[in-house]
């Protein structure tokens, strides 16, 4: 399994931006698809963004227009842009990965839901104060 790594949280105001990476080692990051979660007080984890091995990416509808994930394969590392933040985007943000057998070997629901990760990051908080 591959070992992920958050870093670039922090806290803004609203209307700010952010950008998280997420740093793997341990395996060929290549073939893993990724993806980014996060976890509000006393919610659910939810998909936030995916990026399959091809690059192609998927986004929540309350994070699309705002946020872009992007993948550098030469580097393992996995980035989400966040502009435009909002008081609703308070969470601990968190890194996720499963290895596929190639690009679309998730479907969209499968991309976004926790349950389909094995491998996580510990997560770095983003908090947004209106």
């Amino acid at each position: 399994q591959v070992h992920l790594v958050e870093s670039g949280g922090g806290s803004v105001q609203s209307g700010g931006s952010l950008t998280l990476s997420c740093a793997a080692s341990g395996d060929t990051y290549s073939i893993y698809s990724m993806a980014w979660f996060r976890e509000a007080p006393h919610k659910e984890r939810e998909g936030v963004a995916a990026i399959d091995v091809d690059g192609s990416a998927l986004y929540a509808e309350y994070v699309k227009g705002r946020f872009a994930v992007s993948r550098d394969n030469s580097k393992n590392t996995l980035s989400l842009q966040m502009n435009n933040l909002k008081p609703e985007d308070t969470a601990m943000y968190y890194c996720a990965a499963v290895a596929v057998p190639g690009p679309g070997s998730l479907t969209n629901v499968q991309a976004l839901s926790a349950n389909g990760y094995s491998s996580w990051g510990q997560g770095t908080q983003v908090t947004v104060s209106s």
